[in-house]
């Protein structure tokens, strides 16, 4: 597994390289070299998203026209959105790339059809601090073969042409020079449950507590807000889970024949009942203390089960809501434990 140009595995990139790799994958390869569980992966680096851009930009330019858009023209900005995310879906890759992927691939996954992956985008203007700029961008499950997943690695690189992204960096007017989209690759969790947790409280700011929300199967259900998660708040230093929120969890989120997701209803014995022991709560927090000691500030992270119990992180991002605030003093721990309890903010890819 050697990285190059336009491929980057992760125990070869960190937090250093998000310029080339992005927010997700800079954070994904600094967990993986920290020894903190991560499914193993690659990014399709900048680089290749620039050479393909580059070669399509020698037909007709791309760049200058997004550029030339004010952040209000709505309807210009939605008919060039669907222009350029069909010219690049639609586009081949160059030759070489394409061989380089597929290599990459088959490094990763083998030849067979039973190591399905996450194609995710990496914005370079993402998770960085002070910036919650997650989310514009496309994420697809349960991958199953090459030919797919360099398709989806093409949709990724449209998706920064998506009508929010556009606008985003309109209104922001962020030069069209300094965008570019990595993409990361990465073998699939078949979470038995998953979600999201916080190394500081999302209610209160409070940073004794890591507030964790889950539901069963994968964590899409989670934060696309299908799902009223399971929440539970754990003290980190004493270990005590001072709030027990067990929701109904109608549905859940599982892969899908042939690839993809597909929504099932959850069996009537696990709607109500909660989806982690409380081993498992202890056990992440454990693994969430070690990730916001390692970054050395607040985290906002992605977790999954698998059903042999092991943890895996999915991502991890600083966490942006109060750090934006920037209250002094921190505050207090709340006399209601329930205030702890969290909504999620914003969709997360």
């Amino acid at each position: 597994m050697h990285s190059s140009e336009n491929i980057g595995w992760f125990n070869d990139i960190g937090l250093a390289d998000r310029p080339t790799v992005g927010g997700k994958g800079g954070s994904l390869g600094e967990l993986t070299r920290a020894s903190i569980p991560v499914p193993p992966g690659f990014v399709v680096r900048t680089a290749a998203f620039e050479r393909f851009l580059g070669a399509l930009e020698k037909e007709e330019a791309i760049r200058p026209k997004v550029e030339a858009l004010g952040s209000d023209q709505l309807d210009e900005i939605t008919a060039l959105s669907k222009y350029l995310r069909a010219r690049l879906e639609r586009a081949p890759l160059p030759d070489e790339l394409n061989a380089e992927l597929v290599a990459a691939h088959t490094e990763l996954c083998g030849a067979g059809l039973d190591s399905p992956v996450a194609v995710r985008s990496s914005a370079t203007t993402e998770d960085a601090e002070g910036a919650s700029f997650a989310g514009l961008q496309d994420t697809y499950l349960w991958v199953t073969d090459a030919p797919a997943t360099l398709r989806y690695v093409r949709s990724c690189w449209a998706s920064l042409y998506s009508v929010p992204s556009i606008a985003y960096r309109r209104k922001y007017g962020l030069p069209e020079s300094g965008v570019a989209m990595a993409v990361v690759v990465q073998r699939m969790v078949n979470a038995r449950t998953a979600g999201v947790m916080f190394t500081r409280s999302p209610m209160t700011g409070d940073r004794s507590v890591v507030t964790i929300e889950g539901a069963w199967g994968l964590g899409s259900s989670v934060v696309s807000g299908e799902v009223t998660p399971d929440r539970f708040v754990i003290a980190k230093i004493t270990g005590e889970i001072s709030v027990r929120d067990v929701c109904d969890k109608h549905v859940q989120h599982l892969p899908a024949p042939g690839g993809g997701v597909r929504e099932v209803e959850t069996p009537e014995n696990l709607r109500k009942a909660p989806c982690l022991t409380d081993a498992e709560i202890t056990a992440l927090k454990d693994i969430a203390r070690k990730v916001e000691r390692h970054y050395g500030r607040p985290q906002d992270i992605e977790w999954a089960i698998d059903h042999s119990g092991e943890i895996l992180l999915l991502q991890s991002r600083p966490e942006t809501v109060w750090s934006s605030k920037d209250r002094s003093p921190v505050a207090k721990p709340a006399e209601n434990p329930l205030q702890h309890v969290m909504k999620i903010f914003g969709g997360r890819r």
